[in-house]
């Protein structure tokens, strides 16, 4: 992994260890709190649905501008919870081959799944950004957070996005994440804050949190409205 790596060694393969997103959100302000309070050029960016709570949290606790970063995982097919790629709004695919070549996933069905994210990702960034355009991100750092990471694959489609962009720096931010999508991201990164890094051959993103469940679009709407980043 290139990326440098900054963790709390004691809570390495530790389970349940945030009481929620935004407790989770301080843990990780404590860890970046010496290299990014009040950074000039710096922005967070949330990757909706999980990611916006701690982007929040995090934004708010290094008084940092905050933006969000529409991606979407590509289901497999009869299984909406577990993906094999990520699609970007501009259109970018990025897929996990050894699983499409696992699941002999054929071009027509990656076709179709595609297709469909598409569709999405713009509803979403009509809901959630107002359809604004990115900003440009020449020269300056991006903080991309979200509440964890099993494979990564949609961090690398957030990654992507923000050296379209222009950004000169590439930090990943997430509570927790599984060692194998951090070797994964950190080929493509220059820094990673996470403070519970899990190894090990099965890893849950919800094992990391006591109270957990899947937001909803009217609940990442009421914490944008909450923050006033409609205004």
């Amino acid at each position: 992994m290139a990326a440098k790596l900054f963790e709390i060694k004691e809570l390495r393969n530790k389970k349940f260890v945030f009481e929620d997103r935004l407790d989770a959100s301080q843990w990780l302000a404590r860890i970046l709190m010496p290299y990014y309070n009040k950074a000039s050029d710096t922005v967070v960016f949330g990757i909706p649905s999980g990611g916006v709570p701690v982007a929040i949290g995090l934004a708010t606790a290094l008084n940092l501008p905050l933006d969000l970063i529409i991606v979407r995982k590509v289901p497999i097919p009869g299984n909406t919870e577990a993906g094999f790629g990520a699609v970007t709004l501009d259109g970018q695919v990025i897929l996990n081959q050894d699983l499409v070549t696992y699941l002999h996933l054929s071009p027509d069905v990656i076709e179709r799944q595609v297709a469909s994210v598409k569709a999405e990702l713009e509803a979403r960034n009509h809901m959630f950004r107002r359809g604004r355009p990115l900003p440009d991100m020449s020269g300056r750092t991006a903080i991309l957070v979200d509440d964890g990471l099993a494979s990564g694959f949609t961090m690398l489609a957030c990654v992507e996005t923000v050296e379209r962009l222009g950004a000169s720096k590439k930090v990943v931010a997430v509570p927790t994440a599984s060692q194998a999508a951090l070797g994964r991201v950190g080929e493509k990164v220059d820094e990673i804050f996470c403070p519970n890094v899990r190894t090990g051959p099965y890893y849950a993103v919800a094992e990391a949190y006591r109270h957990w469940h899947d937001l909803s679009k009217q609940e990442v709407l009421n914490l944008l409205e909450s923050t006033n980043f409609f205004k």
